[in-house]
C-alpha cells in the first residue's frame, strides 16, 4: 500500500519540529524561526527533497514555536516570478498564527528595495494537534434552514454575552444565542469565512476595516478576533451546536487570496510558487487573471491548489466535525483552461474522499470569468444558491407585472433550473436576502442603495436590487408606511418559508435588521452591520417562530423533490383552478398553492395575496375534512392586504 503524503506546515516530532514546503519553481527556501518578542533567531535552510518538497527537522524545537517560510529563485514580475527572500512567508498549512494581519504597503515592496517583511507579518504557530473528533454524518438535511453568520458582527452587541466574548466562535455556543436558533428552525449555521484574511490595500485610508473576511490569506488558520481560543474554540463551539442538533457549515473563500493584483502584497502562495496557485491569461505568465474581481484566481486545476483545497476541508471535518462547506465563487474551483466543467477533478476528488464524501456542499455559481454563471450546472450533491429565486420573489412582492408564473416555479422548486435530464430533486438554496446586498428589511424602505460610508461615491454594490421603499426613502416617522414595510417584510419571509428546498435566512433579517440602505456592508465592523438585540422586532421574530413551525409541521413544504403536476393545484382565491389567461394577466397578484403529497396525508395551502385588498379565501374541503390556519390563530380565512397565509386540511372530529 502506498504510504500517505508527507504533511505539510510544521508537524512537532519526537526530534523537535519537521518543516515541509512544496515549491515546483524555487531555488531554494527556508524556515525562520522567532522569539516572543518577535526577533528572528534562527534561519535554516531547507532540504530540497522527491517531488519538490523543501524539508528539515529543526531540533530543539517543539509546539508553540513562531515561524515564517522565506524561498528564493526568479524575480521576475512580468514572467509571473516573484521569489524574494525578504519576503516572510505565511505557512499556507499553518493551523495557528499569533495574531491577525494588517495591510502595510511594504509588504508589496519590489525585491531591489530589500525590505525585510517579517516585523509586518504574523507568525505561524507550531502546534500538535489534537485526535480526531468521533466520525459522524452531517446532522443536516437538505429542505431545512440554513442561517448565514457573521461571526463578528452577529454578538458584537447582545447583551448576554460576556465583554470577552463578543464577536467571537464561542459566543455562538451561549444558551440564549443555541435557544433563538431553536426557536426559529435553524437546521445549520453558515459561518462566513473565519480564516485569518488582510483588510484590502484601498480600506485603511479610508479609515474602513474588512468586517466579511472574504480575503483570505491562509485557508487553514483560523482569524483570533474570531477565535482567540483558537481551533479548540471552534471544536467545543461544533460540539455545542451539534447538541443542540444544530449543524455547522463554513463559508471558503478557494477561488482568491489576500494578495490581489500585481501590486498587492506578497504574503504566502505568491511568494512560493506564482506558477502553480495562480491561474494567468493564457500566453502572459506575467498576468494574473481575475475571474473573482479580487485582483487574482487560485488555480484550482492544478494538483498543488487542489490538495491545498482538500487538506483544508479535511482539516475542519476531522479537528472540528464541521458538517458541509458554501463555496464562494464556486464556478472557479471546476473552471480548467477550456472553461467550467461539472465533473472537474476536484469535485470528482471531494465526492470520493473518505471524510468529505458525505458532507453538505453548497455552491455560489456564480463568478465573474467566462462562463461565470453556472446556476443549475454543478453535479450532485452540490447544493445551489439560487438568486433567480431571489429576485423573482421580490419581483413579485413589489408588485412587477407577469411575475405570477415566474413565482410558482420558485416555490415550487425551481424545476426549470434543477430538473434537466430527468433530475428529480432540486438542489437550490432559496433566499430573499444574504449577506451580499440589502438586509430583508431594507427591501421595503429602500428604491435604490445607500453606499456612501463606504468611501466610493456610492459605486460600489448591486444597482438592480428589486427592492421598493413603501412611499418614503429610507428612515420615516409615518406610521402608515412603517405599517406596510412591516406587513411586506412579513409576507416576503411567509414566501420563503413556503418554498420547497433548502432555504436560506441571513441573521438578524428574522428582527428586521438594517444596514441603513447600505447593500455591500463589507467594510462596515460598526452598527451598520453589527446586529441591534436589544432594538429587534421581537413580533416579528415570534411571526418566524412560528412559521417555522408550520414548515416543520409540514414535510410538503421543505421536501426537496420537485413538484409534479399531480402533486399540486394552483388556484384562485375562489377555488378555481388556475386558467392560462390568470397566468399570463400582468396584473395577477393572487395565487393559492394547494399541495397534496403522498408523505403527509393533510393537504396544505398556502395563500399569497400582494393586491391592497382583504381576499376571502375559498378552499375545496375533502369529506369530513376542515381547514385550519397554521400561520395564526385567526379562524377568520380572509387574507389580509399583502400577506401570506397558511393552511391544512385536518380530519373533522
Amino acid at each position: 500500500m502506498a504510504s500517505p503524503p508527507p504533511r505539510f506546515g510544521a508537524t512537532p516530532t519526537a526530534d523537535g519540529v519537521h518543516f515541509a514546503l512544496w515549491s515546483e519553481t524555487a531555488d531554494a527556501a527556508w524556515v525562520s524561526i522567532f522569539d516572543d518578542e518577535d526577533r528572528e533567531t534562527r534561519r535554516i535552510a531547507l532540504d530540497r527533497g522527491p517531488a519538490d518538497i523543501f524539508q528539515a527537522t529543526v531540533p530543539g524545537l517543539g509546539e508553540g514555536a513562531r515561524y515564517g517560510f522565506r524561498t528564493d529563485g526568479p524575480y521576475d514580475p512580468a514572467t509571473g516570478n516573484w521569489f524574494d527572500p525578504n519576503k516572510l512567508l505565511a505557512d499556507p498549512y499553518a493551523v495557528a498564527i499569533d495574531r491577525p494581519y494588517g495591510y502595510d504597503t511594504r509588504l508589496a515592496a519590489r525585491r531591489e528595495e530589500g525590505i525585510d517583511t517579517a516585523p509586518l507579518m504574523p507568525k505561524a504557530i507550531v502546534t500538535a494537534l489534537p485526535p480526531p473528533v468521533a466520525p459522524r454524518p452531517p446532522i443536516f438535511v437538505p429542505g431545512g434552514l440554513v442561517y448565514e453568520v457573521n461571526v463578528r458582527g452577529f454578538t458584537r452587541l447582545h447583551p448576554a454575552v460576556a465583554e470577552t466574548e463578543r464577536g467571537t466562535i464561542a459566543a455562538l455556543a451561549h444558551p440564549e444565542i443555541i435557544d433563538h436558533l431553536k426557536r426559529i428552525g435553524v437546521g445549520a449555521v453558515e459561518l462566513m469565512p473565519i480564516a485569518a484574511w488582510i483588510d484590502e490595500r484601498h480600506l485603511g485610508p479610508l479609515g474602513l476595516t474588512n468586517s466579511w473576511g472574504y480575503n483570505p490569506v491562509g485557508f487553514m488558520a483560523l482569524d483570533p478576533r474570531l477565535a482567540p481560543g483558537g481551533l479548540a474554540e471552534l471544536r467545543r463551539t461544533v460540539d455545542a451546536l451539534h447538541a443542540a442538533g444544530i449543524a455547522v457549515l463554513l463559508d471558503v473563500v478557494f477561488n482568491h487570496s489576500g494578495e490581489s493584483d500585481a501590486l498587492g502584497p506578497t504574503l504566502s502562495l505568491r511568494g512560493i510558487d506564482n506558477h502553480a496557485y495562480f491561474k494567468t491569461i493564457r500566453e502572459e505568465p506575467g498576468t494574473l487573471a481575475n475571474d473573482s474581481g479580487c485582483g487574482n484566481t487560485l488555480d484550482c486545476d492544478h494538483p498543488a491548489t487542489r490538495r491545498l483545497i482538500l487538506d483544508t476541508m479535511r482539516h475542519f471535518v476531522a479537528q472540528a466535525g464541521i458538517d458541509g462547506f458554501r463555496f464562494d465563487l464556486a464556478p472557479i474551483l471546476g473552471r480548467g483552461r477550456d472553461g467550467f466543467e461539472p465533473n472537474a477533478t476536484l469535485f470528482r476528488e471531494m465526492r470520493r474522499d473518505p471524510l468529505l464524501s458525505d458532507r453538505i456542499l453548497i455552491a455560489e455559481p456564480w463568478d465573474i470569468g467566462p462562463g461565470g454563471y453556472q446556476l443549475g450546472n454543478f453535479s450532485e450533491p452540490f447544493l445551489e444558491w439560487n438568486d433567480r429565486y431571489r429576485d423573482d420573489v421580490r419581483r413579485f412582492w413589489r408588485g412587477d407585472p407577469h411575475s405570477v408564473g415566474d413565482l410558482a416555479t420558485r416555490l415550487s422548486g425551481s424545476s426549470d433550473i434543477f430538473g434537466q435530464h430527468g433530475r428529480t430533486h432540486s438542489r437550490t438554496v432559496n433566499f430573499v436576502a444574504a449577506h451580499d446586498g440589502f438586509s430583508l428589511a431594507d427591501l421595503t424602505a429602500y428604491a435604490a442603495k445607500h453606499n456612501e460610508a463606504n468611501g466610493e461615491a456610492n459605486r460600489d454594490g448591486h444597482n438592480d436590487n428589486y427592492s421598493w421603499n413603501n412611499g418614503v426613502e429610507g428612515p420615516t416617522g409615518d406610521e402608515a408606511i412603517l405599517s406596510a414595510r412591516r406587513r411586506d417584510i412579513r409576507a416576503l419571509l411567509a414566501t420563503l418559508f413556503a418554498s420547497r428546498g433548502t432555504i436560506l435566512l441571513t441573521a438578524g433579517d428574522e428582527f428586521g435588521r438594517t444596514q441603513q440602505g447600505n447593500n455591500n456592508a463589507y467594510a462596515q465592523d460598526n452598527a451598520i452591520s453589527w446586529l441591534d438585540w436589544q432594538g429587534r422586532d421581537v413580533e416579528l421574530e415570534t411571526y418566524v417562530a412560528r412559521l417555522a413551525a408550520a414548515r416543520a409541521a409540514c414535510p410538503a413544504l421543505s421536501d426537496p423533490v420537485l413538484l409534479g403536476s399531480s402533486d399540486v393545484d394552483w388556484m384562485t382565491f375562489d377555488g378555481r383552478s388556475f386558467e392560462s389567461e390568470d397566468w399570463h394577466d400582468p396584473r395577477t397578484g393572487a395565487l393559492v398553492m394547494l399541495l397534496h403529497l403522498p408523505e403527509q396525508p393533510e393537504r396544505v395551502a398556502v395563500a399569497f395575496n400582494r393586491t391592497s385588498e382583504t381576499l376571502p379565501l375559498a378552499l375545496p374541503a375533502q369529506h369530513g375534512h376542515l381547514w385550519t390556519r397554521l400561520d395564526s390563530d385567526d379562524a377568520n380565512f380572509a387574507i389580509d392586504p399583502r400577506s401570506v397565509g397558511y393552511l391544512i386540511e385536518k380530519e373533522s372530529s
